[in-house]
């Protein structure tokens, strides 16, 4: 009598029994028990002690202009109520939701000494399938830690996991390294790959390269397929030994490099030149370009340059084994992401989010060795009361560090790191700084600093466009114009040197070391404005590493470890009858 007088008072408030014992908890993996599986974070690691259940929980720790964030994306049903919860230690730790498809959510807690329970709650909107739930903590706080989050309401079919992955095998192994492929499962959303039985890497293409390996000694791998519904058994393993170690650098760049943008993606008067007919001179080759899907999507894609365009054009098969065959011989190839019409604001999280999964489905699909970051126009701009390069809270600024942390975080100590910022963006932030101190100026100048230095640790090469820039004010306090030997030298003295950023005595952008900086010069007359004669770039490479032929500009220092020499592009290089590579290739034989 009591279940029927139940069910009867259920139907009559709209409620059926079925309804409610379909409320499941959505959250994967929210004791933290296995690791930082199912979840994406930034300076987060698990621990076990202190924990609330179980034998882990969450330890992130806020540094500079990264706030810790650890977020996962689950499948949710649309017009539904859920319910958020998670408890925390620490200060200013955060809990919510965003993507709800109606109000995103947050909670938090001031100071949390011991653990704290937080929760919230929210509905989906009309055609909302997918949410992500997040926490992070707050600029310049200690660590925090967080266990047992849940996300609880209507559950979603996962369906079946997918089938065991097939046909693993090898490629290009070096010291360091080895490149794997497997053939495509059939609902798979991402694959795990692992590591003599430990998951090392995910991948949301069927290839990826694990680096960080040491020279001489035998692996076996296996690759598992996920989707919503789980994760399959893993493969067959194969089995690779890493080569001897060569050198005192292994997976990095040699003492002096050069680098070059290969038109990719794209066809002008240059002509389309194909990977594998790039010389061996080159020694990181940017793939130009990856663009968004719209500006504040974060949805990077890189489209090869269609046959209608580029009729000698590769297929997909031998551009992907020129890349290999680079990668055998000391190459690096990276995705350059941005360009002239790339605009890229991350102004959201979730942006900066889609930014790391799609750039991340860009390096596994190609197996490419890094990433360089190419944001120019109005990419970056600082709000105006953004004042501390050291210390910066525009969204676009703090998103974009995050983001490169974490690929850096995910693709270990061998993945290569660079940028190609306009001097507008650099030395231009020693006369100005974003808006200024009583507003007017232009928000982009100097709006890579912040950028460069919250990454320096993680930077393997700048190379600011010594070209298409206007007059710069230099440590003499002179205006530099492009055309010569000088404004290179000034240029990169700057870097070298370090400066007070706005004139600011007291807040001083430190100096790059060496090895983390290449000029960047155009290939040709063709290629920019900008460009200098062979004999200038001599005599600029000189007076920085000799401190000879300097001309009226003097030096702070010598830096015979400076890196090399960057251009736009191979391809107007080869149109020029490679007479950049042939500088290069004289004055470091």
């Amino acid at each position: 009598m009591l279940a029927l007088l139940t069910t009867a008072a259920l139907a009559a408030s709209g409620i059926t029994s079925a309804a409610v014992a379909a409320d499941v908890d959505l959250a994967r993996n929210g004791g933290f028990e296995s690791g930082l599986a199912n979840w994406t974070c930034t300076n987060g690691t698990t621990v076990n002690s202190p924990v609330r259940s179980g034998s882990s929980a969450l330890r992130a720790t806020p540094a500079g202009s990264d706030n810790a964030r650890c977020s996962q994306t689950v499948n949710v049903q649309p017009n539904s109520q859920y319910t958020l919860t998670g408890h925390v230690q620490g200060s200013y730790v955060y809990l919510g939701a965003s993507g709800t498809g109606t109000t995103d959510v947050s909670t938090w807690t001031q100071n949390a000494p011991s653990w704290q329970q937080l929760s919230t709650t929210f509905r989906t909107g009309p055609s909302t399938t997918r949410v992500t739930v997040y926490t992070h903590g707050w600029y310049g706080t200690p660590a925090y830690h967080a266990d047992d989050i849940t996300l609880v309401g209507p559950g979603v079919d996962p369906g079946q996991p997918p089938a065991v992955p097939t046909g693993l095998r090898a490629g290009t192994i070096t010291s360091s390294s080895v490149a794997l492929s497997w053939t495509a499962v059939t609902g798979a959303t991402s694959y795990a790959v692992y590591r003599d039985g430990v998951r090392v890497q995910t991948a949301t293409g069927t290839s990826a390269t694990i680096s960080g390996l040491t020279a001489s000694t035998a692996y076996s791998f296996q690759v598992t397929a996920v989707n919503d519904a789980g994760e399959s058994a893993r493969s067959t393993a194969v089995a690779a030994t890493t080569t001897a170690g060569g050198g005192t650098n292994p997976g990095q760049l040699p003492p002096h490099a050069l680098v070059g943008y290969l038109h990719a993606s794209f066809a002008n008067g240059s002509g389309y030149t194909r990977l594998a007919d790039v010389p061996d001179s080159w020694d990181v080759i940017d793939l130009a370009f990856g663009e968004p899907t719209s500006v504040t999507s974060g949805d990077i894609r890189f489209q090869r340059c269609p046959v209608t365009a580029c009729p000698n054009v590769e297929s997909d098969a031998d551009f992907k084994a020129a890349i290999q065959a680079k990668q055998a011989a000391g190459k690096k190839v990276l995705i350059s992401i941005g360009g002239q019409n790339g605009q890229v604001q991350l102004t959201t999280t979730a942006a900066r989010d889609m930014f790391v999964s799609s750039v991340s489905k860009i390096i596994d699909e190609y197996g490419l060795d890094g990433l360089d970051i190419d944001f120019e126009g109005h990419s970056l701009s600082l709000n105006a009361n953004d004042t501390d390069f050291k210390n910066p809270t525009t969204p676009v600024v703090v998103n974009l560090i995050s983001a490169v942390k974490t690929l850096k975080a995910k693709y270990g100590a061998d993945f290569i790191l660079t940028m190609a910022p306009e001097t507008f963006f650099v030395q231009l932030g020693y006369q100005y700084y974003g808006t200024g101190p009583w507003g007017g100026q232009d928000p982009r100048a100097g709006a890579y600093l912040p950028v460069i230095h919250a990454l320096r640790d993680d930077l393997t090469l700048l190379h600011v466009q010594d070209y298409n820039s206007g007059p710069i004010m230099g440590l003499d306090n002179q205006y530099h114009s492009m055309g010569g030997a000088d404004f290179h030298i000034a240029m990169t003295d700057m870097l070298l040197t370090g400066f007070p950023v706005a004139g600011n005595q007291n807040n001083v952008f430190p100096p790059l070391r060496p090895e983390q900086v290449a000029i960047g010069m155009p290939a040709s007359v063709n290629a920019g404005n900008g460009y200098v004669s062979p004999g200038e770039v001599t005599k600029a490479l000189d007076c920085l590493t000799k401190k000879t032929n300097c001309g009226s500009y003097t030096t702070h220092g010598t830096w015979p470890a400076l890196r090399g020499l960057m251009t736009w592009s191979i391809n107007w290089d080869r149109f020029a009858n490679w007479e950049f590579q042939r500088t290069f290739d004289g004055y470091f034989p």
